[in-house]
């Protein structure tokens, strides 16, 4: 946890809220540090999530199991997507349900079934493994609001009946059988000893599978 500055450390530093903030008391801190650094801004303004590429987008939205909202427009229509879309990224029944990435161009689309040749938003059913998915339903980019939250809200539905919740060992042991693999722009491992260099253990956790959904494969589709 670090201070709005960005500096400072409100707490050490761990894997995961257990180990960080306590089993029994990881509410009552984060509402701790919410009074100690109220918002200065309305949470519904916030910027609309984007990745820095939608090979990655496409990874991570199968590891949470969540459908991808990619939003594909020329370079001149995108800034004014990104600020009238805030208000469905920040919709109640939205946020935290889906990912979102700003694409241009076309490259995304080798490995997505049923696209189309027209700019639009897209909805995407990411494959098992983020290396692969199917377009759920394609909107235009003039779309009102409510059409597209109403819109997003059928694909979720639609994909978390259709789609199994992944267990994790079983996934990773599949992926490992199947040769699959994600080579991130992070190295994978941990510096254990603080030299400054990645430090990497044998066997299956030290190759380090991003595409078996190192950030989570054993999420729920979300409802």
């Amino acid at each position: 946890m670090l201070a709005p500055d960005g500096q400072e450390w409100l707490s050490r530093a761990s894997r995961g809220p257990e180990q960080v903030l306590g089993r029994s008391d990881a509410t009552q801190a984060l509402h701790r540090y919410s009074l100690m650094y109220p918002a200065k801004a309305d949470s519904k303004d916030a910027l609309v999530q984007d990745f820095h590429s939608f090979r990655q987008a496409l990874n991570v939205a199968s590891a949470d199991q969540r459908v991808l909202v990619l939003v594909n427009a020329p370079v001149d229509q995108e800034p004014k997507l990104r600020e009238s879309l805030r208000a469905v990224a920040n919709h109640p029944s939205v946020i935290g349900r889906f990912h979102f990435d700003f694409e241009q161009g076309s490259e995304w689309k080798a490995k997505i079934s049923g696209t189309r040749d027209q700019a639009g938003i897209v909805l995407i059913h990411p494959g098992e493994f983020g290396l692969e998915g199917k377009v759920l339903n394609h909107l235009p980019l003039d779309a009102a609001n409510d059409q597209i939250i109403a819109t997003m809200g059928k694909a979720n539905a639609r994909f978390a009946a259709t789609t199994e919740k992944k267990v994790y060992s079983q996934h990773v042991a599949k992926g490992t059988r199947e040769g699959i693999y994600f080579e991130g722009a992070v190295p994978y491992g941990e510096d254990r000893d603080g030299d400054g260099e990645i430090d990497h253990r044998g066997g299956a956790r030290g190759r380090g599978r991003g595409g078996l959904g190192g950030r989570g494969a054993g999420g729920s589709p979300r409802r």
